[in-house]
């Protein structure tokens, strides 16, 4: 019994990958992904009907937040990171000083969430949430590799 509890979610992974890449396209296929990751967390944290209730409105708005933190730091970072050689002294100091606050505004988030998160989850079950998107992000880096022949 334990065992077809831990090979179900990944069967489930493994499949709903598949098909995810069989259907093709960025835009659609982020949207498989983000329900394949929304079953891989509820399945790994084993929320029940009513935590779930509570938990995704909070969890997609946490999400959210980072998403357009990163969407910030890709356009106001990582577009200069590559010309580091060219930038002057006071344009290097300007870009870490941008480079802190957005790790800053990350923690913040994250810190903001945890302490949401678990007046609606026990602490354990945030661990375990911790730990399954960590799961998720290599399983589906490894389906990516995978798809493009490097894995």
């Amino acid at each position: 019994m334990t065992m077809n509890k831990r090979l179900l979610p990944l069967l489930v992974f493994a499949l709903a990958t598949s098909w995810i890449y069989a259907q093709g396209g960025p835009g659609p296929g982020r949207d498989r992904i983000r329900t394949l990751k929304i079953a891989f967390i509820t399945e790994r944290v084993s929320l029940t009907s009513k935590e779930a209730q509570d938990f995704w409105p909070i969890y997609n708005e946490y999400d959210e937040k980072l998403q357009n933190i990163r969407r910030r730091e890709r356009f106001e970072l990582r577009s200069r990171i590559g010309m580091i050689e060219d930038l002057s002294d006071n344009e290097s100091a300007a870009l870490l000083a941008k480079y802190l606050a957005i790790q800053k505004e990350k923690y913040d988030a994250e810190q903001d969430f945890i302490s949401r998160i678990n007046k609606v989850i026990s602490p354990k079950k945030t661990l375990l949430l911790l730990e399954a998107e960590e799961d998720f992000k290599k399983r589906l880096l490894q389906q990516m590799r995978k798809r493009r022949g490097g894995g």
